[in-house]
């Protein structure tokens, strides 16, 4: 069994509590449009009962958050976002607020949120493309990217629900399974040791939904369209096997130019068989050809794995 054929024999199906996320709540009938003109991706078109990725930028370009976007309702927007962002997530976009008719606030406790695999994500969106969302029940499912391609086990779900909703069927499922399953899907939501990290192309997010380059401007727009559209982005992503645990935020070198760090960790995750262990790694396309090292240029070599997905300069 290769690294790269791992996951396909390690996925379940279940369940999971999903604590590492939050949730901002944008109510009254300027909200869309006020996130709209905050976001990299188009909210004001995004209909009731949908959901779409989208990046939270300054004006260098830089993401300080993402979320999953929902539009519950006309004049009701939910951004789930990692909850080690979101106070100050909520405290910077209501700087912007100023006589748009909109209210943010915290609405964590007011919503169930759980991770759904393999059957108990199929029994509610089938075989959806990403982000398509269906709503039963005052619950809203969110379609998200497979842990693995091609695999129907891999199958993956936001569950987002008001408190009180009985929540789906399905065993428990770990949450570090759950976050393995993260790190295989290649999605990641940013958070706090990668705030003001990367442009949304160093996270493929031009690739998997989470940019909209013909809507209007928003903090960061200019940054974005220049590097997608003038070849200047020289960062990209890739999926990762390290025999050692890695953090968010930890840099990684190469031997070609061993005192200057060539990449950036952006979420790491166990295997379950315990035999090592898989993250997210954004840094130089010219470094991926000459390797990458935790923690020093002699530390341990990263195997560099298949994305699940194809980049949007290879469609």
């Amino acid at each position: 069994m290769t690294l790269a054929d791992m996951p396909n024999d390690f996925l379940t199906h279940g369940t999971c509590p999903l604590e590492h996320l939050g949730v901002i709540q944008a109510q009254g009938e300027d909200a869309a449009q006020f996130l709209h003109n905050q976001l990299s991706n188009d909210v004001l078109l995004l209909p009731a009962g949908q959901a779409r990725l989208a990046a939270f930028c300054n004006a260098k370009g830089r993401m300080q958050a993402s979320f999953v976007v929902i539009k519950t309702a006309p004049n009701t927007v939910l951004l789930v976002i990692s909850q080690d962002l979101l106070v100050q997530t909520l405290k910077r976009l209501s700087m912007f607020v100023l006589r748009a008719k909109v209210r943010l606030s915290d609405a964590s406790g007011l919503w169930q949120l759980r991770g759904l695999l393999g059957d108990s994500a199929r029994s509610l969106v089938d075989d959806a493309a990403p982000w398509h969302t269906v709503t039963r029940d005052g619950a809203f499912a969110v379609s998200l990217y497979p842990a693995t391609a091609g695999a129907a086990h891999s199958s993956r779900a936001l569950w987002l629900a008001p408190a009180g909703v009985a929540l789906p069927a399905g065993d428990e499922v770990q949450p570090a399974l759950w976050r393995w399953s993260e790190v295989l899907s290649a999605v990641p939501l940013l958070s706090l040791p990668v705030f003001d990290s990367f442009v949304p192309q160093m996270l493929h997010y031009e690739s998997v939904g989470g940019v909209n380059f013909k809507k209007g401007c928003y903090p960061g727009q200019e940054v974005v369209a220049r590097s997608q559209f003038r070849g200047t982005l020289k960062r990209r992503m890739a999926r990762v096997f390290s025999p050692v645990e890695l953090a968010a935020g930890q840099d990684v070198f190469t031997p070609a130019d061993p005192g200057q760090p060539c990449a950036t960790v952006v979420q790491c995750a166990g295997r379950p068989d315990g035999s090592g262990f898989d993250a997210l790694v954004s840094g130089t396309l010219e470094s991926m050809q000459t390797g990458w090292h935790a923690s020093s240029a002699q530390g341990p070599l990263l195997q560099i794995l298949p994305l699940p997905y194809a980049l949007l300069e290879d469609l």
